[in-house]
């Protein structure tokens, strides 16, 4: 079998990872030389620039008026955690989990907060649990859009609106790309790192006015570590939503997450975001259905994800190998895109089924998106070709 030939055309940007992503068109270092480094974030500077991010992201995203907002430790993961961890135990849980970041999830409130009353309701990848199940009179732990799978869920609806548990949304991979429905979400996290492409490090955390009663009206029996804490006196420490973080932010990642928001801001908000989203998406739908070795994850379209867009190979060649040997081809497919300089970081997550992950989000070009796919068609039959001559 001889060797493909290889696309004329290569993406401009091959920066196709899940996290950090992309970041947006245009990008350069010089985009941070007015970053405050040197300067305290507690200065009046300092404060007023992490309060313009939050201001930016309520007005993007349309958060309520009396939604809280603000920045806290470790990302993604330090927000979801303050809130399981300063809100849970005052009533049973259930737990949704479809990929790695929900089923860790699972783990964090069965194993660590150890939880009595608990349900997790699970699928296997490319699939979502059965959302009728779900006990709303229970607080709720689901992910959005679930990043490892390329799976979502399609809407809201599903959510009642008169709910009497919490509903706590990890939302890293949806935020600023697909349609949340604030009423129905109590607790909403995501990072910078994601569809603003910015960095890593600090997490944002939403709170509704059901999410700031639960904090003042209960307090859990475990102690909680300082970066958790988000009462005063058994009051919200409003101070966390007005600029004053809980811990030393990095005043060069509150600069370039400015610099996401007056992007998404000049070419159209959330509108624009979401659009853009969508057409990776749809540049990659026409491909797979026109290419007969690869499909999506995800099995119902209903719930398939626009900015983690996961794929897996069904070729014969393929799938009649042994699941060590499969993984084995689908990291060679990944090594050889990586070494032309047409893609990183397209690979799998660890936890998921060997295939391709390629983040659809905002910041991504769809030209780049398009001159990548037959960059994919060369790769598999590349592996199957150095396969068939082995």
């Amino acid at each position: 079998m001889t060797a493909p030939q290889k696309p004329a055309t290569r993406p401009s940007n091959p920066n196709f990872s899940s996290g950090p992503c992309a970041k947006r068109p245009g990008w350069y270092p010089t985009a941070l030389a007015d970053a405050l480094v040197g300067r305290s974030h507690r200065s009046k500077p300092g404060k007023a620039r992490i309060n313009d991010v939050m201001a930016k992201s309520r007005a993007l995203l349309g958060l309520p008026d009396d939604y809280r907002i603000g920045i806290v430790p470790a990302s993604d993961t330090g927000a979801v955690e303050m809130a399981l961890w300063s809100m849970f135990g005052a009533r049973g849980v259930d737990l949704l989990a479809w990929e790695s970041f929900g089923a860790g999830w699972v783990t964090d409130v069965v194993k660590q907060l150890k939880l009595s009353d608990t349900r997790t309701l699970d699928a296997p990848y490319g699939a979502l649990p059965d959302l009728s199940r779900v006990d709303f009179n229970r607080d709720v732990v689901f992910t959005w859009n679930g990043t490892t799978s390329g799976v979502c869920v399609p809407n809201g609806d599903w959510i009642p609106a008169d709910r009497d548990g919490l509903t706590i949304c990890d939302a890293t991979s949806a935020a600023f790309a697909m349609d949340l429905p604030w009423d129905k979400l109590d607790v909403t996290t995501y990072s910078w790192q994601k569809v603003l492409g910015g960095e890593a490090q600090h997490g944002v955390l939403i709170l509704s006015p059901r999410a700031v009663e639960r904090l003042e009206s209960y307090t859990p029996p475990w102690p909680l570590p300082k970066i958790f804490r988000m009462t005063k006196g058994g009051k919200l420490n409003e101070g966390i939503f007005k600029g004053e973080t809980i811990n030393t932010p990095s005043m060069l990642a509150v600069e370039d997450a400015l610099d996401a928001l007056n992007w998404a801001e000049q070419i159209g908000g959330l509108p624009a975001l979401m659009a853009r989203t969508r057409a990776n998406l749809t540049a990659v739908e026409d491909w797979v259905t026109r290419t007969d070795w690869v499909d999506f994850l995800a099995g119902d379209p209903a719930s398939r994800s626009s900015t983690s867009i996961c794929l897996k190979v069904v070729a014969d060649w393929f799938t009649a190998l042994p699941e060590d040997a499969q993984a084995k081809a689908a990291k060679r497919m990944v090594a050889l895109l990586d070494e032309e300089g047409v893609a990183f970081d397209v690979g799998a997550y660890r936890d998921a089924p060997a295939g391709l992950r390629l983040w659809g989000g905002a910041t991504v070009e769809t030209d780049d998106m398009e001159a990548l796919l037959p960059w994919l068609d060369w790769a598999a039959a590349t592996v199957q070709a150095e396969m068939a001559s082995a």
